[in-house]
C-alpha cells in the first residue's frame, strides 16, 4: 500500500490572499483562523487575506500566518478522511506538522511561532545578517567554502534543501564572500535572499536561548502521526524529543534532503505539500525520482484531491 507524507512549508511560501477562499468555503478552515485571531489578540486572518504584504512579511507575523493556513488545509483534508502516514515540515513548517500530529494544540502552536518569530527577529540587528541560496554544488563543497569564508565573519549552511541547493546564513560580509567563492568553485547560481534575519545558524543562539525557556513551559504531547524532525532527519516519537529538537532547530541547519530521503526509505511514495506554495513539492520531485507529488493549498486543489 502506498504510504503518504504530508509536508508543511516554511517562510517564503506566504502570499497576501492565502486562506481566504478556504475560510469562505469551509467552516472548519474559518474556525482555525478565528482561533488564531483570538490566541494572538489581533486579526491574523485579515493580514493573511488582505495584507499589507510588508506586514505579512515580518517574521513574527509570517510564522503564525503560515501555520494557521497550513492547519486550515490539513483540517479540511483530515475531516474528509485524507490522512498521512508521516508528517514533516520545513523550519517553521515543523510546527504546522506538530499541530497536525496532535503534538501541539493549534493555540499552543500559534503562540509558540509568534514568539519564535519575534525572538529570531530580535537576535541579530537589522542589516547585520543575511542568507543566500547556492545551487549546483555538493553539500560538502558548500560546507568547505563556508569554512574558508569565515575569516570575514560567521557563515554556515542553514538549509540542506536537496536537488543541489544549500542555503547559507551568517554575517553579510561573510555570506557575500562565500557566494563569491561558490561562483569561483563552479556553482550554477548563487542568489542573495530577501530575508530579515540569518535563520538556522549560530547567530540565532540568543533566539534559541529564549525559545528554550518558552518551550520548556509548553505543553507538548507525543505525536500521534510519525514525524521526521528537521535537525535529526529521524522520527521524533515523544513529546520530550520534539521539545529538544525544536530548541536545536532555531540555530542548527534544516536537514530537509535527508528528511525526505528517510521518508522515501520508509516506504513513502506520495509527497503532499499542505499549505501555501509549491516549494517542497518541487524539492521532493528532485530528491526522490519517480515519486508522486502534489501541492494542496486552496479550495480548487482540495476539491480535486477529494474528488480523486
Amino acid at each position: 500500500m502506498t504510504q503518504i507524507a504530508f509536508m508543511f512549508p516554511g517562510q517564503g511560501s506566504q502570499f497576501v490572499g492565502m486562506g481566504a477562499d478556504l475560510a469562505a468555503q469551509f467552516p472548519l478552515a474559518k474556525a482555525v483562523f478565528d482561533e488564531a485571531d483570538e490566541a494572538l489578540g489581533f486579526s491574523l486572518s485579515k493580514l493573511c487575506f488582505e495584507g499589507p504584504e510588508e506586514e505579512l512579511r515580518l517574521t513574527a507575523n509570517t510564522q503564525p500566518a503560515l501555520l494557521a493556513t497550513a492547519v486550515a488545509v490539513y483540517r479540511v483534508l483530515a475531516a474528509n478522511g485524507f490522512r498521512p502516514d508521516w508528517v514533516a515540515g520545513h523550519s517553521l513548517g515543523e510546527y504546522s506538522a506538530l499541530v497536525a500530529a496532535g503534538s501541539l494544540t493549534l493555540v499552543e502552536g500559534i503562540r509558540l511561532v509568534r514568539q519564535r518569530g519575534l525572538f529570531m527577529q530580535d537576535a541579530v540587528p537589522a542589516g547585520r545578517g543575511t542568507m543566500a541560496a547556492i545551487m549546483g554544488l555538493e553539500a560538502e563543497a558548500v560546507e568547505a567554502l563556508c569554512r574558508d569564508a569565515s575569516t570575514a565573519g560567521v557563515v554556515e549552511p542553514a538549509n540542506f534543501n536537496g536537488a543541489g541547493q544549500v542555503v547559507i546564513a551568517g554575517e553579510v560580509a561573510a555570506v557575500e564572500q562565500a557566494v563569491a567563492l561558490a561562483k569561483a568553485a563552479g556553482a550554477k547560481r548563487s542568489v542573495m535572499l530577501n530575508v530579515s534575519a540569518p535563520f538556522h545558524c549560530s547567530l540565532m543562539k540568543p533566539a534559541a536561548e529564549r525559545m528554550t525557556e518558552v518551550l520548556q513551559a509548553a505543553n507538548i504531547s507525543d505525536p500521534t502521526i510519525p514525524l521526521v524532525a528537521n535537525v535529526t532527519a529521524q522520527p521524533a516519537t515523544s513529546g520530550e524529543a520534539v521539545r529538544k529538537n525544536l530548541i536545536l532547530q532555531v540555530d542548527h541547519p534544516v536537514r530537509w534532503e535527508q528528511s525526505v530521503k528517510f521518508l522515501a526509505d520508509a516506504g513513502v511514495q506520495r509527497f503532499i505539500e499542505v499549505g501555501p506554495g509549491k516549494v517542497l513539492t518541487g524539492l521532493a520531485r528532485k530528491i526522490v525520482k519517480g515519486s508522486e507529488t502534489a501541492a494542496i493549498g486552496d479550495v480548487d486543489t482540495i476539491q480535486k484531491v477529494l474528488a480523486s
